[in-house]
C-alpha cells in the first residue's frame, strides 16, 4: 500500500432527505456510522468525519468523540468545499492522498480501499474508484485522489451538482483508473438510502451474527446463499447522483 499521508474523509449528516438520520440508525446495538468506522479500523487514525454545522449533527460529533475519530464541521450543501476545508484543517498538503467515502455504506470493505490505494500508487493517474465501471455492489464505493486534485476541483468546479457531489468535476476533467471486481456484483444494492435498504442491511448483519469484521468474499457468499435479502430492497430506485449525504 502507498507510503504517503492518507486522509479518509467520511461525509455524514443527520438531515438526509429520504431516510432521516440514517447514519444514526441502530445496527447491531451501535449506530450505522460506528459500524462503518469499525469496518475501516485499519484506517482509524486516518479518518475524518466531515459533517455540518447544523444543530442536528451534534449527534454525529458526539459519536466521533466517543469512538475517538477526528471530525470537521463545514458547509451542508457545498460538500466539495467541506471536503477541501476538512483536509486543510488537518494539514493536508500536495502529495497527500484523499479517500472519499460516504456514511451510508455500513458494509464497506477496507480491503477494497487498500486495493484502490494500491492501484492509485501503480498508475500515474488523478483518480481511482470502483464506481467508474460498476462491478462492485452499490454501497461499497471508494474514491481515491490527490489533495492537489481536490484543491483544483474546489477552485474550478462551478455547477451546483459538482459542489454537492464532490467528484464529478474530477471525473470529467482528470485521468481516471477504474477498480474492477473479478466478477460483476453490481446488481447487489448495499447502500442505505431508504427503509427497505435498512431492512436488508439489518438482515445481513443478523445472519452474520452482528460481526463487523467479515470480508467482501463472505459478504457476497452470504448474498448468494440467502437471495431473499437482495429482494428486500430490489424496488428501491437509485437517485441520479447518489452522493448527497
Amino acid at each position: 500500500m502507498v507510503d504517503r499521508n492518507i486522509f479518509v474523509i467520511i461525509q455524514a449528516r443527520a438531515n438526509s432527505s429520504r431516510l432521516k438520520e440514517k447514519v444514526l440508525l441502530p445496527l447491531c446495538q451501535k449506530s450505522v456510522l460506528e459500524i462503518m468506522i469499525e469496518r475501516l479500523s485499519h484506517f482509524k487514525d486516518n479518518i475524518i468525519v466531515a459533517t455540518t454545522k447544523n444543530k442536528e449533527d451534534d449527534k454525529i460529533v458526539s459519536i466521533c468523540k466517543r469512538v475517538k475519530v477526528k471530525y470537521f464541521r463545514g458547509d451542508e450543501e457545498d460538500v466539495l468545499k467541506r471536503y477541501y476545508e476538512a483536509a486543510k484543517a488537518f494539514d493536508a498538503k500536495e502529495g497527500d492522498i484523499i479517500v472519499r467515502v460516504t456514511a451510508d455504506c455500513p458494509l464497506i470493505d477496507q480491503n477494497i480501499l487498500k486495493q484502490a490505494l494500491d492501484l492509485y500508487s501503480v498508475y500515474e493517474c488523478d483518480y481511482v474508484s470502483n464506481t467508474i465501471i460498476r462491478t462492485y455492489p452499490r454501497g461499497l464505493d471508494v474514491e481515491v485522489f490527490g489533495f492537489e486534485t481536490l484543491k483544483e476541483a474546489e477552485k474550478r468546479a462551478l455547477e451546483k451538482y459538482e459542489r454537492e457531489h464532490v467528484t464529478p468535476w474530477i471525473i470529467k476533467n482528470k485521468k481516471t483508473v477504474p477498480l474492477i471486481d473479478d466478477e460483476d456484483n453490481s446488481h447487489y444494492r448495499l447502500t442505505l438510502d431508504e427503509e427497505d435498504d435498512y431492512l436488508a442491511i439489518k438482515e445481513l448483519y443478523e445472519i452474520l451474527n452482528c460481526k463487523s469484521d467479515f470480508n467482501y468474499k463472505t459478504l457476497i457468499r452470504t448474498l448468494k446463499l440467502f437471495p431473499y435479502i437482495s429482494a428486500i430492497n430490489q424496488n428501491v430506485k437509485q437517485k441520479e447522483y447518489e452522493y448527497s449525504i
